[in-house]
């Protein structure tokens, strides 16, 4: 994970917490737990800041939901 790739998570797990009204402590334990960060948010950085960050939450929504992961 290089430097901006990891500003990307760390923004991402801040805009999701302020959405879901939880602490960003708590989106990173989610994250974490389902591989979210390393399998996803970090191979596919180059592309996933072109998107929204509303329209990648939702896909953190999924990613979460198909690994049976509650938020």
């Amino acid at each position: 994970m290089n430097k901006d790739s990891m500003d990307f998570v760390v923004y991402m797990i801040h805009y999701c917490a302020n959405k879901w009204h939880v602490s960003p402590a708590d989106v990173y334990k989610k994250l974490n737990e389902a591989g979210c960060i390393m399998n996803y948010l970090v191979p596919h950085y180059e592309v996933l800041p072109t998107q929204s960050s509303e329209y990648i939450m939702n896909d953190i929504v999924l990613y979460l939901k198909v690994r049976g992961i509650v938020l």
